[in-house]
C-alpha cells in the first residue's frame, strides 16, 4: 500500500482520492474548504459522444480541429473513446444530469458537429458533479487537510541518483510549517486564471501546483495558450455567461445592434473560442473598449429560467432582465491549456509525481480547448491515473520529455540590462509588487492579443519584481495568512515569467496565442514547446523540520 497525497479537490483529484482509495492510503490536501475549485463553477456542461446520431470519430474529430494542428492525437482518442464510459461512471455515483422525458438533455456549444454536452441543475454541471464526488469520497476512508497550503514539492535523490518527490511542504491552518510525506504525489490542484485581471476563475486559482512542480524540475508544455472565455458579463468579477447560451441561439450585437461574428466567421457565434474572443475584442475595439452586447432575449423567459438559473441569478443580481435586453460582455481569462507535461496515465518527467485536470497539459486541448471537454479531462485521466497507481503502486517509471526549452537562471540582473529576451531570471535587487499590478501587466501585454514589443516590455518588468524573503515565500519565518498570500504572489510571478516567455519563444498565431507581429501559422511552429529548469537550480531538496 502506498501512500499517495492529492493537492487539489475539484473533479481531476476527488476521483483520483475515489479511485486510488480502493488500494492505497489517500490524503487530500487542499488550500480552501474541501468543495471549493474550479469544477464547482463550470456551466456548461460535459461533452461525450452518447447518442445514437453522435460517434467517438466525430468528437475527436471536433477537438483536433479546435486545438489548431497541436492537440496529441493518441490523448485525444483516449479521451473521446473513454469518455462515455466515464460519464456513465458518474451518473453511477449519483450524479443526476437533466433529462427530458426520461432521456438526457444534451446541448450544442461552439465547434461541435453535433450537441454532445450534457448538463445538470440548468448550468450548474460543475457543482453537481462535485457534491456527488465530495459524498463519494467522505464516505471512504480518506484523510482531508483542509485550509493546508502547499508551499513547494519535496525532493530526495535515491541511490541510483534518480530524483523522486517524497512530499510536500505545507502551511498548516495554524500558520505552522511541516513536510507531509508521501510515495506519489499527485497535482490536481486546477489553473493559474488569478494571473489576469478579468478571469472567471475564483481566488484559489493562483497555480500553485504548477509552479512548484515546475521549480522542482518538472517539464511543463504548452504555456503561452491560455483561452479567454468570449463572454463574461462586464461587470466587477467577470462572472462567466456560458458558451451553452450561444450555443441555444443567443447572438452577439456591437453597440449599433448589429450582429458581427457573421463577417469574422462562417460559424459566427459558434466559432471556436479563440475566434469568438478576438472578434469581440476587435468590435471593443471599434467602439471604444465599450463592451459587446449578447442578446439572448428570443429564448424567452422560461427557457431561460429553466435552462440557465444560475446565469439568470447572476444577471439579476446585477441589474439586468437578460430575458428583455441584451447584456454586456467581454473576454475574460477562462482555462490553461498548458501545465506540467503528462502521459495519458498522468505520469510526469519527475518520479513520485503526477498530474491530473488542468494543472496537467495531457495534449488534448492542443493550442485551443475544444468547449466542454475540461470536465472531460480530468474525469478520463484522472481516472486512468488512479489505475495506474493501483496497478504499479507508485505509478510507474516517469515519462521521457525531448526537446526542452531549459531555462537558465542567471542569479542577478539589473533592470537596465533586461531586454525581455533573455531566459528566466532572478535577482536579489528586486521590487515588491501587487498582485493587481501583476494581473493588470498579463491582461495588457501578454493577454488575448500580443507582441513582441509588449512581451518584452512584460518580461522587463517582471524581471524587475519580487517576493520579499522574509515573507515565508523562500524560506522565511512567516506564517499563516500573510505566508500562504505570499506563496501564491510567488506562483503568480513564476508563472507570470515563463508564459511571457513562452509567448515571446513562439513567434506565430495558433489558437489562443495571437501575435500582432507574427499573424500567420508557421508550420515549424506545429509542436508543442516544453520547458524545465536546470537540475541543479530547481531542486528544493529539503528535511522539512
Amino acid at each position: 500500500m502506498a501512500r499517495v497525497v492529492v493537492v487539489g479537490t475539484g473533479i481531476a483529484g476527488l476521483i483520483t482520492a475515489y479511485r486510488a482509495s480502493s488500494r492505497h492510503e489517500v490524503i487530500l490536501v487542499t488550500k480552501s474548504e474541501l468543495a471549493e475549485s474550479n469544477t464547482r463553477y463550470a456551466q456548461g456542461g460535459i461533452a461525450a459522444a452518447l447518442f445514437p446520431d453522435d460517434s467517438v470519430a466525430s468528437h475527436v474529430a471536433d477537438t483536433i480541429r479546435a486545438g489548431a494542428g497541436l492537440c496529441d492525437p493518441l490523448a485525444v482518442e483516449v479521451l473521446c473513446d473513454e469518455g462515455p464510459q466515464r460519464v456513465r461512471d458518474l451518473i453511477a455515483l449519483g450524479v443526476e444530469f437533466d433529462r427530458i422525458n426520461g432521456e438526457l438533455a444534451r446541448g450544442h456549444e461552439a465547434a461541435h458537429s453535433a450537441r454532445r454536452v450534457i448538463h445538470a441543475g440548468g448550468d450548474a454541471t460543475g457543482l453537481a458533479i462535485e457534491v456527488a464526488l465530495l459524498r463519494a469520497v467522505r464516505a471512504l476512508a480518506v484523510e482531508v487537510h483542509e485550509y493546508t497550503f502547499m508551499r513547494d514539492l519535496v525532493v530526495d535523490s535515491t541511490s541510483d541518483g534518480v530524483r523522486r518527490v517524497v512530499g510536500i511542504d505545507v502551511i498548516d491552518p495554524d500558520g505552522a510549517h511541516r513536510m507531509i510525506a508521501a510515495d506519489v504525489v499527485v497535482i490536481a490542484s486546477g489553473g493559474a486564471g488569478q494571473l489576469y485581471s478579468h478571469t472567471t476563475n475564483p481566488t484559489v486559482t493562483t497555480g500553485d501546483g504548477v509552479a512548484a512542480a515546475f521549480r522542482a524540475g518538472a517539464a511543463l508544455a504548452d504555456v503561452e495558450f491560455y483561452q479567454f472565455h468570449p463572454t463574461a458579463l462586464a461587470v466587477p468579477g467577470s462572472p462567466l455567461v456560458s458558451e451553452a447560451v450561444r450555443g441555444e441561439g443567443a447572438v452577439l450585437l456591437d453597440e449599433h445592434g448589429q450582429r458581427f461574428m457573421s463577417l469574422v466567421h462562417p460559424d459566427a457565434e459558434l466559432a471556436p473560442r479563440d475566434v469568438v474572443a478576438r472578434g469581440i475584442a476587435a468590435a471593443m475595439a471599434r467602439q471604444g473598449g465599450r463592451p459587446v452586447m449578447l442578446d439572448a432575449t428570443a429564448l424567452g423567459r422560461e427557457f431561460l429560467s429553466e435552462r440557465f438559473p444560475g446565469i439568470s441569478r447572476v444577471t439579476a443580481e446585477h441589474g439586468f432582465d437578460w430575458a428583455t435586453e441584451p447584456i454586456p460582455v467581454t473576454p475574460a481569462a477562462h482555462y490553461w491549456m498548458g501545465g506540467i507535461r503528462t502521459d495519458v496515465a498522468g505520469r510526469t518527467s519527475l518520479a513520485g509525481l503526477f498530474a491530473v485536470g488542468e494543472a496537467a497539459c495531457t495534449g488534448v486541448h492542443g493550442a485551443n480547448r475544444l468547449a466542454s471537454n475540461s470536465l472531460l479531462e480530468s474525469l478520463v485521466f484522472a481516472w486512468r491515473a488512479a489505475d495506474a497507481l493501483i496497478d504499479s503502486g507508485d505509478g510507474g517509471s516517469p515519462i521521457v520529455v525531448d526537446a526542452i526549452e531549459v531555462l537558465e537562471v542567471v542569479p542577478e540582473v539589473s533592470s537596465e540590462a533586461n531586454t525581455g529576451t533573455e531566459p528566466f531570471r532572478r535577482s536579489e535587487l528586486q521590487e515588491p509588487f501587487t498582485r493587481t499590478e501583476l494581473q493588470e501587466l498579463l491582461w495588457q501585454l501578454a493577454g488575448l492579443e500580443r507582441s513582441g514589443r509588449g512581451l518584452r516590455e512584460a518580461a522587463a518588468r517582471l524581471a524587475r519584481w519580487g517576493v520579499p524573503s522574509h515573507s515565508g515565500a523562500d524560506g522565511g519565518d512567516d506564517s499563516g495568512a500573510e505566508g500562504v498570500a505570499a506563496g501564491e504572489d510567488r506562483n503568480l510571478l513564476d508563472l507570470a515569467r515563463l508564459l511571457v516567455r513562452a509567448a515571446l519563444r513562439r513567434e506565430e498565431s495558433r489558437g489562443a496565442h495571437d501575435r500582432e507581429d507574427f499573424p500567420d501559422t508557421r508550420i515549424e511552429y506545429a509542436h508543442s514547446i516544453e520547458w524545465s529548469l536546470p537540475s541543479d537550480s530547481a531542486i528544493r531538496e529539503k528535511a522539512v523540520q
